[in-house]
């Protein structure tokens, strides 16, 4: 345990080295993160602001919206001062933080995800039993269970992370302190906290998904037995949404987390760490929201409001 304190920083390499790509690439993540905040913070407003929109649905995108902004923020600052001034040393401190917040945060989007396929569900094939389903009382227990199981999670792997000895690199292959690209920097025996790692995010993934997973089975069998064209299309639109952003979500999960360090490309896990940092964040308002006439009616309606005071 005395060498761990040692390394007192480490050196975050970030996405490239070749000086013609820093300025373009700053450019292009500040644009990703102010898209990501405007969208995001636009769309916690907008719910706020609508009382039409206080409904479980739009409970669920707010906080959905909340966590996007949470782990984007975790990331991707650091990254844009390491393109523009070149500030690519993060301490030991700072490092587990963003660690920390990270996995929180992208903990909770995975259980707000299948909190979101339950009530799906539940507006679907039980129409009439919604209001009592889906209470105020079970949306604020889904959404504050999702919030303790991630911080619990982010608590288990940083705790877990840092107990390790580092006493040779500080050199993190990443933009980020991420898991496996902080852990093969360990100079002591990982294999018990890789293990820890792979068992406790194999849980909550496949927990989550299988929460999802029966949703929609239920989901897929009433609209199948459904005779309006219109309730058939509604229901396959707003499953697609879920659906692909599920897709995208768990499948970078899956891919980074559920293999050893030891088989890990880091240049393969920095283009998959994009997606679900930047990409996914900037894009959920998009693909939840904003096709949707309902939030399209209240940002309008907020839109000619302001301009007529």
């Amino acid at each position: 345990m005395g060498n761990r304190t040692e390394v007192t920083q480490f050196v975050l390499l970030g996405l490239t080295s070749a000086p013609g790509l820093q300025v373009p690439l700053f450019v292009i993540f500040t644009l990703i993160y102010l898209i990501t905040l405007i969208g995001n913070l636009g769309m916690i407003m907008l719910i706020l602001l609508d009382s039409r929109l206080h409904t479980p649905m739009y409970f669920f995108l707010s906080n959905l919206s909340l966590v996007d902004f949470g782990y984007s923020t975790a990331v991707t600052p650091k990254v844009m001062a390491g393109f523009l001034i070149k500030d690519k040393v993060i301490s030991y401190n700072a490092c587990a933080a963003q660690m920390f917040f990270f996995a929180a945060f992208a903990t909770v989007e995975s259980f707000l995800l299948a909190s979101m396929a339950y009530d799906r569900y539940a507006a679907v094939c039980k129409p009439l039993h919604y209001t009592t389903a889906m209470t105020t009382s079970v949306c604020a227990r889904l959404v504050i269970g999702s919030y303790v199981c991630g911080f619990l999670n982010a608590s288990i792997h940083t705790g877990d992370t840092f107990t390790l000895s580092f006493c040779d690199s500080n050199l993190v292959r990443h933009f980020f302190c991420d898991f496996p690209a902080v852990m093969v920097l360990s100079c002591s025996d990982r294999h018990i906290t890789e293990l820890v790692l792979i068992c406790v995010v194999s849980f909550n993934i496949f927990f989550a998904l299988l929460v999802i997973l029966i949703s929609y089975t239920f989901i897929f069998i009433t609209v199948l037995k459904m005779h309006s064209s219109a309730g058939y299309q509604k229901a396959l639109s707003t499953c697609a949404s879920h659906l692909t952003a599920v897709s995208i979500f768990y499948g970078t999960i899956i891919f980074m987390y559920l293999q050893p360090s030891s088989s890990h490309s880091m240049d393969t896990d920095k283009m998959a760490s994009v997606f679900y940092t930047m990409i996914i964040p900037m894009l959920n308002p998009v693909v939840y929201s904003l096709r949707n006439k309902e939030v399209k009616r209240a940002f309008m309606k907020l839109f000619w409001r302001q301009n007529y005071l």
